[in-house]
């Protein structure tokens, strides 16, 4: 099995809702976001998937996103959840799986970096129902 693996970053404020702490506070991040692909079968070339197309697929998305308020944005602003790093992860899974062309690979993980030491993780299992 072959995982091929791009990191990005993007620019960003938020605060946490009903948060007893200072992240209730409006305050940014230089949040790195890694996205991994997954499959057992190489190209031509000897490529699972180009690092071209990956990276196209993250400057789209996180351009959305840089030097915003996260709070403000679809999904967080309209439905109320809160802008973690546990749900950008998952919220970027899912844009990222609607917007690559896998064939025969998988999107296997998105990994959000809110610092260099603290992060979360989203991957795709049953027990969790599509995006937020």
């Amino acid at each position: 099995m072959f995982q091929v693996c791009v990191r990005a970053h993007f620019d960003a404020a938020h605060f946490i809702r009903d948060y007893d702490g200072d992240c209730a506070k409006l305050h940014g991040h230089r949040w790195d976001v890694e996205v991994c692909i997954e499959g057992s079968q190489l190209n031509q070339l000897g490529m699972l998937i180009d690092f071209k197309d990956v990276k196209q697929s993250i400057r789209k998305t996180l351009k959305l996103l840089d030097h915003s308020l996260l709070n403000d944005l679809t999904p967080f602003g309209i439905n109320g959840v809160n802008p973690t790093a546990e749900n950008l992860a998952r919220f970027l899974f899912f844009e990222f799986k609607g917007d690559l062309v896998l064939e025969d690979k998988h999107l296997a993980w998105v990994k959000v970096y809110e610092s260099p030491d603290t992060w979360a993780l989203f991957k795709e299992d049953k027990s969790v129902r599509g995006a937020l």
